[in-house]
């Protein structure tokens, strides 16, 4: 009787195991047949091309994935960091700059917290928590003085750090932010929506990344199969998702979660597509009116949310006019 027992608890074992090996498989199989992986792995080898190096910096309180120069680079660039918004990790948002940037800059590309392979024990959700980590990560890598570049969510995180770190932020560059806009504002805004701004902007579903999409761009390709946009939920909004919702949730009671908004020191360049519907183009005429007259406005023409990748090279060519300027190049620092 005891060696029945045994043997059918053997089994029982057994049969634990080879399920837990099918599983694995099966999840190796999906990575392997992944297009959004595959398209991962084109990324970070352009990226690498591109004399950029990954790095995760302990923060202690956070650790936060970069990528930053080679250390066997030949010479040194003017330093210019990139931020992400809410639409995928920091390779995904600026593929189509790093080529052309990394001609004439140091890039430093981080993953924001909560993104991509960052993360943090810290229960801070605010802009300005996100804005600390950065500039502690750039004092880490050695990065004294450098221009900043954001986008969306990460031209507020941007602009939070251009103020906090006054002395260390030379230039700035807002794409598509609409940092003047109060707490109530935001709120009226997300009402409007027909959807939850959480659904919206971390979609679970094939339908809503599709939405997401069509909101983002001005022109969105006529057709994405639902295949593909299912496999992209799975690889970039599965992983931190509460978190990123809480991110989300602060930004819309908070905004810049300062109050009266900062005006910044450095010039400004705010890039803006006429035919934003997440943030729209008169959000960026506030901005310029707040900032004064170190702020220059540009429109590019047929544009949506997502300028940076419909318009990539008027974008490049408008951020490298503005900071390898002649005023740029007398006070850029080569550190």
């Amino acid at each position: 009787m005891a060696s029945t027992k045994s043997f059918r608890h053997l089994l029982l074992n057994l049969a634990v195991a080879l399920l837990s090996l099918f599983r694995r498989v099966v999840a190796a199989a999906r990575r392997l047949l992944s297009f959004v992986s595959l398209r991962e792995l084109l990324l970070h080898l352009s990226f690498l091309r591109c004399g950029l190096r990954p790095v995760t910096l302990d923060l202690g309180h956070a650790s936060l994935h970069i990528w930053g120069p080679s250390p066997r680079r030949a010479r040194r660039k003017p330093a210019l960091l990139l931020i992400h918004g809410f639409g995928g990790n920091s390779k995904w948002q600026w593929e189509r700059q790093i080529g052309a940037l990394s001609r004439s800059f140091d890039l430093y590309i981080p993953d924001l917290l909560f993104f991509g392979r960052s993360r943090s024990s810290c229960a801070d959700r605010s802009v300005g928590y996100q804005a600390r980590c950065v500039a502690e990560a750039m004092r880490l890598l050695g990065a004294a003085r450098y221009s900043v570049m954001g986008i969306s969510y990460g031209g507020f995180v941007a602009f939070r750090l251009a103020e906090m770190e006054a002395e260390s932020v030379e230039r700035v560059a807002i794409l598509t932010a609409g940092i003047c806009m109060s707490p109530e504002q935001l709120r009226v805004m997300s009402a409007k929506e027909k959807r939850d701004v959480c659904e919206l902007l971390l979609p679970q579903k094939a339908d809503d990344l599709r939405a997401l999409v069509s909101q983002s761009m001005y022109r969105p390709p006529k057709w994405i199969p639902s295949f593909f946009l299912q496999d992209f939920i799975e690889v970039m909004y599965r992983d931190q998702r509460k978190e990123r919702v809480e991110l989300l949730t602060k930004l819309l009671d908070d905004g810049i979660d300062q109050d009266p908004v900062p005006v910044l020191t450095q010039d400004t360049l705010i890039l803006w597509g006429d035919k934003d519907a997440i943030f729209p183009l008169p959000l960026a005429h506030q901005l310029q009116r707040h900032l004064g007259e170190k702020a220059k406005l540009e429109v590019i023409k047929d544009a949506g949310h997502a300028l940076q990748l419909e318009k990539a090279e008027k974008v490049n060519y408008f951020i490298e006019k503005f900071l390898m300027s002649e005023s740029a190049k007398k006070h850029c620092s080569l550190s």
